[in-house]
C-alpha cells in the first residue's frame, strides 16, 4: 500500500516520492468539533504534528495524483508543522439524466481519489522569500463524501500540513480536475481552535475551459486599503479576471461582465423585424451585459440571436438554478396550453377572433365542476366512467383555463365602478404615476409647431363643473389638495400616428389625460378625461369626455376609461416595471462585479438584491420586448414599444428621483417634513402603495446606515475607497453612459451619499419591483379592466362605426379589446410573471441569507434587526388592511392592498418582496 509524500518542497509545489505506509494504519484519536456557523458536531482529526517529508528546493511544475499532503496517521518527525482540514461541501445537481448519473457516479470516484479538485490555501501574510502571501501545497480533495442532512450537499475533506507560523488562510484556490463544472457551495477551515468560513455559492469551471484556478476568499469583508498583504494580488486578480477583455463571444462557463447596448432586439434581415439600436444619441437607454455574439449587420450593428431555444449568455454564476428554471418552464408549459383553444381558433378561421359577449371572457377562467379531492369513489361501472369524464375535465380545467383574478374574484362588476378606476391608481400595479394637480391650466412641454396648442382641453371651466357635484369649488379643491392628475400626454403623443398605422396587427390609442377628484370620504373619483391625436389644420384632435347619465354619455365613458387602462398598462410595463427596475438595475449589477471584490462590504450587502436579473433580463430581451415578442404584439405601443420606453429614459429617468420619498414628492404626492418618519408627509394618507412602501424603505434605510457606518468608520474612508469610488463613476459613465453628463447623479463623499445611493438600490430591487410586478395577474388577469391594447378609436355621429355602437354597445366595447389569442398570450406572461418560484430569496429572510457571508456577530445583529423590523411592519400592513376608515383598501368584495407585504408563499399570490429582480 503507498501513498504519495511530498519532497522538495517550499509550501509553493511538490514533487512525489512513494514511501510504504503499514498495511493497518492506526487512527489518531478523535475528538468533537462543534462548529459554530452550522451549529453542527464534526468530527476532526486531532491537530498534532503530522509527518512531511522536506527538503528546500525550487517549485514542481507536476502535479500531484494522489494527496500531496500525508494522511492524518503519518505522525510528524519535525516539530514546526500543523495540519489543518478543510470541509469542502458541494453542492449536487437536483435532476440528473441517466448519461449524467453515470458521469455523477464516475466524478464522485474520481474526487475519492483525489482527481475531482485541488484548492490551496494563501495566507494572509507575506512569504518573504516569493513576496507574496504563503502558499500552501496544492491539495486533493480526497475520499467518499460525508453524509450531510441536507440531502442537495456532499461533503468532503481535505488535510494540509502548514508552518506553524503559515498565517491565517485568507484565499483559496480551486481548480477543478474534471471535465464538468463543479457548484461550490462553501469551504471551512478547520485551524486548532480557529473555524475560518469561504462561502462559494459558486461554479467552478473545468480545467480544461480555463486552467486558471478560482479564488475563494474568506468571508470576513474588508475595504480595499484593510486588505491583508498575503491576498492583495489576489483581490486585484480576480476583479481583472471578471471584466474581461471586451474581446470575442463570451462562453457559457465564464463569468465575465461588460457593457454593451442593446443592439439585439431586431433582426435587419426581415423588414418587419428592423429595430434601433438602444443606447446611442437618438435613442438613448441603460447599458446591458455584453454577449459577443457576432453582427449579422454593420448598418444598425445588430448582434445575432441564435438559435431559437439557444439561451443569451449571461455570467455563470447569474444563471437560474434548477428549481427556478423548472418554474419558469412549467410557465411557458402553462401558457403554451392556455392558448391552445384560441390559437386553434385563429388558425381555423385564419383571424384572430374578438370578444363577442362577456361570457367568452368569463369562459377563460376556472370554473367549479372539477372534484373535490375528499369525495368518496364509486367503484361500480358507472362509477368508472364518471371518475374518468371528471378526470379529463379535471385535466381540461388545469391545463386549459385560468385561477380568476384577484380584482374579480369576490366581485365581477368592481372593474365598472368609477371608484374602483380611481382605487387602482393609488392601490393597483401601477401606482405610481399619479400626481397632484397644482395649477390650471395644464399645459404640455411638447413642441407647438410639432405638437399643436400647449394648454389642455380639461380647462379650468370643465373641471370647475365636476367638482361642483362634490360640493366645492376649483380653487378650493385646489387649495386643499384634492385634485390629481394621471397624465401621458407628452409621453403617448409624438407616438399615436406611428401606432395608428400600423397595418400588421392594428390597434389604435390616444395620448390621455385624466384628472381625479380626492373626496372627503376617502375616494378618488375621475373627473374627466382628454383623449388627443396629433393635430392637423383642420382641428386640434383633443376630445373631452365625463362621465354622464344616460346611456350613451356611460358607454362612451367606459372606452374612454378603457383607452386610459390601455396607456397605463404601457407605461406601466415598458417604462415603470422593465426601464425604472430591470434595465436600470443591470449596470449597477454589472459594474458591482466590475469594481468590487467578493470581499468588498458594499459587495456582500447587494450581492442578494442582484440574484437572477441578468439572466431573467437575457430571457426578456429574447422573446419579450425583442421585434416581434410578446410586449409588441400585446401592448398598445406595437413595434414601436422600446422606442417609447427610450424616450422616456431620455425625458424622465433620473437616479437621485427613483428612491421612494423623492419620487412621491416629485409629483406632488407627499411633502418635505422633518417631523416625519421618512421625512415625508403624504397628501392622501390612505394611498397604500405609498403608506406601505414608505415602511419597507424605513427599514432597508436604518439597514444600510448602520452597515456603512460600521464599515466606514473613519472620516474620509469613503473617498479613500478607490474601489468604491471606480464602482460609483463606472455607473454613471458606462453603466447609464447616455446620463454621464447630468448635474443631477449624487456625489460619493460621505456615509449619507452612500447611505441613499445603496438604499435607492436596494428599494428598486426589492419593495419597487415588488409592488409593480406582482399584482400583474391579480389586476391585468381580467382584460376588461386593464386591457394592454384597444382596436378601435371611440365612435363619433359621423363614423361608419357609430350605427353599430349605438345598436349594441356592448359588441363595440368588446370588439375593441385585444382579440382572444392576444388576450390569452399576454395573460399566460402576467401569470408567469406574477409567479414566486419555490427558490425565491425573500428581503424578510435577508438575516438568513446574509448569516452565511458574516462571522461579525455585529453586522448578524443589523440584518436580525431588519427582519424583525419586517415582521412588525407585515403585522402593521395586516392592520390596516381591516381598518375600515382605509377605503382604498377595505370594502365589500375589495381585495385587500397586499402586494407589499414581506412574505408569500410560492405562486401566484399578489404579496411578497423578494430580494431581487428575478422575475
Amino acid at each position: 500500500m503507498f501513498v504519495a509524500s511530498p519532497v522538495k518542497s517550499n509550501f509553493h509545489g511538490t514533487s512525489l516520492a512513494l514511501v510504504r505506509s503499514p498495511a493497518f494504519p492506526s487512527l489518531s484519536r478523535r475528538r468533537l468539533h462543534r462548529d459554530p456557523l452550522s451549529r453542527k458536531v464534526q468530527a476532526v482529526i486531532s491537530r498534532e504534528e503530522k509527518a512531511v517529508d522536506q527538503e528546500d528546493g525550487e517549485k514542481s511544475t507536476n502535479k500531484p495524483l494522489i494527496s500531496s499532503s500525508p494522511f492524518p496517521w503519518q505522525r510528524s518527525k519535525y516539530s514546526g508543522t500543523k495540519t489543518v482540514t478543510a470541509l469542502v461541501k458541494i453542492r449536487k445537481k437536483m435532476k440528473e439524466k441517466l448519461t449524467e448519473r453515470f458521469e455523477h457516479q464516475l466524478e464522485l470516484f474520481m474526487k475519492a481519489i483525489g482527481q475531482g479538485m485541488l484548492i490551496q490555501l494563501v495566507s494572509e501574510e507575506i512569504d518573504p522569500e516569493t513576496g507574496r502571501g504563503r502558499r500552501s501545497l496544492e491539495t486533493p480533495v480526497l475520499g467518499l463524501p460525508k453524509a450531510v442532512k441536507d440531502p442537495r450537499f456532499l461533503e468532503f475533506t481535505a488535510d494540509f500540513t502548514v508552518p506553524f507560523d503559515f498565517g491565517k488562510p485568507g484565499a483559496i484556490l480551486v481548480t477543478n480536475l474534471l471535465s464538468t463544472e463543479i457548484c461550490l457551495s462553501e469551504i471551512i477551515i478547520l485551524d486548532s481552535s480557529d473555524t475560518i468560513l469561504f462561502p462559494g455559492n459558486t461554479w467552478i469551471h473545468s480545467r480544461n475551459d480555463n486552467p486558471q484556478a478560482r479564488i475563494i476568499f474568506r468571508s470576513q469583508p474588508c475595504l480595499p486599503s484593510e486588505t491583508p498583504a498575503g491576498i492583495k494580488e489576489l483581490r486585484e486578480k480576480d476583479l481583472i479576471n471578471v471584466r474581461g477583455d471586451g474581446k470575442g463571444e463570451r462562453k457559457p462557463h465564464e463569468r465575465v461582465y461588460d457593457y454593451d447596448v442593446y443592439n439585439d432586439l431586431g433582426d435587419p434581415r426581415k423588414n418587419e423585424r428592423v429595430r434601433p439600436v438602444l443606447g446611442v444619441q437618438e435613442t438613448p437607454y441603460p447599458r446591458r451585459c455584453r454577449t459577443g455574439r457576432p453582427l449579422i449587420s454593420k448598418d444598425p450593428p445588430c448582434e445575432s440571436r441564435g438559435k431559437e431555444k439557444e439561451e443569451f449568455y449571461v455570467p455563470r454564476d447569474e444563471v437560474f438554478e434548477e428549481i427556478k428554471r423548472d418554474t419558469f418552464r412549467a410557465g411557458r408549459f402553462k401558457a403554451l396550453f392556455h392558448n391552445l383553444v384560441p390559437s386553434i381558433a385563429a388558425s381555423l378561421s385564419n383571424l384572430d377572433i374578438p370578444f363577442t359577449c362577456f361570457s367568452d371572457i368569463d369562459s377563460l377562467y376556472k370554473t367549479n365542476i372539477v372534484l373535490g379531492h375528499t369525495e368518496p369513489k364509486d367503484t361500480s361501472l358507472g362509477g368508472f366512467i364518471s371518475g374518468f369524464t371528471n378526470g379529463i375535465l379535471n385535466v381540461t380545467e388545469t391545463l386549459l383555463k385560468y385561477d380568476t383574478p384577484a380584482v374579480i374574484k369576490w366581485d365581477r362588476f368592481a372593474w365598472l365602478r368609477d371608484n374602483e378606476f380611481g382605487r387602482q391608481a393609488l392601490a393597483g400595479v401601477n401606482p405610481v404615476n399619479i400626481e397632484l394637480l397644482k395649477e390650471l391650466p395644464i399645459l404640455s412641454k411638447l413642441d407647438p409647431a410639432l405638437y399643436g396648442p400647449q394648454e389642455s382641453a380639461l380647462t379650468e371651466e370643465i373641471i370647475a363643473r365636476e367638482v361642483e357635484h362634490y360640493g366645492t369649488t376649483i380653487e378650493k379643491a385646489l387649495e386643499e389638495k384634492r385634485l390629481f392628475l394621471l397624465d401621458y400626454h407628452d409621453m403617448l403623443l409624438p407616438f399615436v400616428n406611428k401606432i395608428n398605422s400600423m397595418e400588421t396587427d392594428p390597434r389604435k390609442t390616444y395620448a390621455s389625460r385624466t384628472v381625479f377628484f380626492y373626496s372627503k370620504t376617502g375616494a378618488l373619483r375621475p373627473l374627466a378625461i382628454e383623449l388627443s391625436l396629433p393635430p392637423t389644420p383642420e382641428s386640434e384632435n383633443k376630445s373631452v369626455y365625463t362621465h354622464g347619465h344616460d346611456a350613451t354619455t356611460h358607454w362612451i365613458w367606459k372606452l374612454a376609461k378603457a383607452h386610459v387602462c390601455s396607456n397605463d398598462a404601457g407605461v406601466h410595463q415598458l417604462v415603470n416595471h422593465w426601464l425604472r427596475t430591470h434595465a436600470s438595475m443591470e449596470p449597477y449589477i454589472i459594474a458591482t462585479n466590475r469594481q468590487l471584490s467578493t470581499i468588498h462590504p458594499v459587495y456582500k450587502l447587494l450581492h442578494p438584491h442582484m440574484r437572477y436579473t441578468l439572466e431573467i433580463n437575457a430571457r426578456a430581451r429574447k422573446s419579450l420586448i425583442n421585434g416581434g415578442g410578446i410586449i409588441e404584439s400585446c401592448f398598445t405601443p406595437g413595434k414601436f414599444a422600446m422606442e417609447l420606453s427610450s424616450a422616456a429614459y431620455k425625458s424622465m429617468w433620473r437616479f437621485d428621483m427613483e428612491g421612494l420619498p423623492a419620487d412621491l414628492v416629485r409629483r406632488g404626492m407627499a411633502e418635505e417634513d422633518s417631523s416625519a418618519e421618512c421625512g415625508v408627509k403624504l397628501v392622501i394618507e390612505d394611498y397604500p402603495y405609498a403608506a406601505d412602501g414608505l415602511l419597507i424603505w424605513k427599514a432597508i434605510e436604518n439597514l444600510v446606515e448602520s452597515y456603512v457606518k460600521h464599515f466606514y468608520s473613519e472620516p474620509k474612508s469613503i473617498t479613500s475607497d478607490t474601489e468604491l469610488q471606480a464602482w460609483w463613476d463606472e455607473i454613471k459613465n458606462k453603466g447609464h453612459y447616455d446620463k454621464k453628463d447630468e448635474t443631477w447623479w449624487p456625489k460619493l463623499n460621505t456615509i449619507q451619499d452612500l447611505t441613499q445611493i445603496l438604499t435607492n438600490m436596494i428599494w428598486i430591487a426589492s419593495g419597487q419591483h415588488a409592488a409593480i410586478n406582482f399584482g400583474q395577474y391579480p389586476f391585468g388577469g381580467y382584460v376588461p379592466n386593464r386591457p394592454t391594447l384597444l382596436r378601435k378609436l371611440i365612435p363619433h355621429e359621423t363614423d361608419p362605426d357609430y350605427e353599430m355602437f349605438m345598436r349594441n354597445p356592448q359588441y363595440s366595447f368588446l370588439s375593441s379589446l385585444p382579440t382572444q389569442l392576444q388576450a390569452t398570450k399576454v395573460m399566460a406572461v402576467q401569470e408567469t410573471l406574477s409567479t414566486h418560484s419555490a427558490d425565491e430569496e425573500y428581503l424578510i429572510e435577508l438575516r438568513e441569507v446574509q448569516r452565511h457571508w458574516f462571522q461579525d456577530e455585529k453586522v448578524v445583529e443589523y440584518f436580525n434587526k431588519f427582519s424583525e423590523e419586517l415582521e412588525e411592519i407585515e403585522k402593521k400592513i395586516n392592520e390596516r388592511n381591516k381598518d375600515k376608515k382605509l377605503k382604498n383598501r377595505t370594502g365589500a368584495g375589495m381585495p385587500p392592498y397586499e402586494l407589499l407585504l414581506p412574505t408569500s408563499q410560492h405562486g401566484v399570490t399578489g404579496r411578497g418582496i423578494p430580494n431581487s429582480i428575478s422575475i
